[in-house]
Order: structure tokens, then sequence, then C-alpha cells
């Protein structure tokens, strides 16, 4: 194409964009009767829903993250084997909701939020029985707050998937509390 004419080569760019467009239309037009499109179907899920997929997926990174880190620094035998239980068990509520997410075309986040990253640099600073408290008082309050979380999904959500996925991993994180309890006491 030539510069030499502006008026044809703006001619040609509108009419090339109106193409697409049309031709985006008619894709559309001529779905399956029903079928959603895939850029407004995170917009079918309830935002209460969206809100609660975002903050168990941060918390699942979380745990994990916090967990390797425990895994390694730990000093006493119990926290050890707790954080490879949240390393573990976390991984795959995190693998199972990635597939909801995914269903519903709605982006988890990557990145760790910023509470986190400041609990892990504070552990990433302590070493021995004041890492392994540091680590299971966080696990304690943490816990606390994800099961109140997931026991709220798990009765309100609107969307079944989300719903049955919060009451799927209600047990386990239950669970957790229960041992985060139990160890923080020793501490």
């Amino acid at each position: 194409m030539s510069t030499s004419n502006p008026v044809k080569a703006s001619s040609l760019a509108v009419a090339l964009a109106m193409a697409f467009v049309f031709n985006a239309q008619a894709q559309t037009a001529s779905a399956a009767p029903g079928a959603k499109s895939t850029s407004s179907a995170s917009t079918n899920v309830p935002r209460a829903d969206r809100t609660f997929i975002t903050k168990a997926a941060q918390g699942g990174l979380a745990e994990v993250e916090l967990g390797q880190i425990a895994a390694q620094k730990a000093t006493d035998p119990q926290v050890k084997q707790f954080a490879q239980r949240m390393v573990e068990d976390h991984g795959k509520a995190n693998d199972k909701l990635k597939q909801v997410a995914s269903s519903k075309n709605v982006t988890l986040p990557a990145d760790l939020p910023s509470d986190a990253k400041r609990e892990e640099d504070k552990l990433n600073k302590l070493s021995g029985a004041r890492f392994d408290k540091e680590y299971m008082n966080h696990m304690l309050a943490d816990h606390k707050k994800d099961v109140s979380l997931f026991r709220s999904e798990a009765k309100s959500a609107k969307d079944p998937d989300v719903k049955q996925f919060a009451a799927d991993t209600l047990p386990t994180l239950e669970e957790h509390l229960q041992m985060a309890q139990s160890i923080a006491k020793s501490k």
C-alpha cells in the first residue's frame, strides 16, 4: 500500500475494520441458540461468586507458597508435616478451582496478595521456634477466615459449580483449622 494517497489508505483501513466487525457479529449471530459467548461468560457468574473465586485463588496460592517455605524452614516435625499438607491439599484445591474458573471464563490471579507477600517476607527472616510459632499463628488466623468464607459461599453462592467447589473444599479447610489449633497450642 502506498502512502502517497492517504485518502485511499484511510478508506481501506475503515473498510477492513468494518469487515472485521461485521464478520465478528455474523459469527456471534450464527452461534448455536442458547450458547454463551466466551467474552461475556464471566458476566454470567454473579459478582459475589467471582469475588469468592478470586479470594479463594489468592488464598490457595498463599497457602501453597507459605507451606513450601515452612516445609523447608520449620524445625518442629508437626509444623513441617502440616506445611506439607498445606502444599498438597491447597494445590489440589487450586487445580479444581482453575477448572471451575476456566469453565466460567473467570481469570484467576497469578500473584500472591500483598498481605501474603508481607507474611512471606516476615517468615523468610525468621528461623527455629520463632518461625514455627509465626507460621502456625498465621495458619490459625488464615484458616479461621477461610472456613468462614467457604462456609458462607457453600450456603449462598448462586452459581452451582462455585457452590459445589466451596462445599467440597470446606471439610478439608475445617480439618486444617483443627490441626492448626492443636499445633498452635503447643507452640
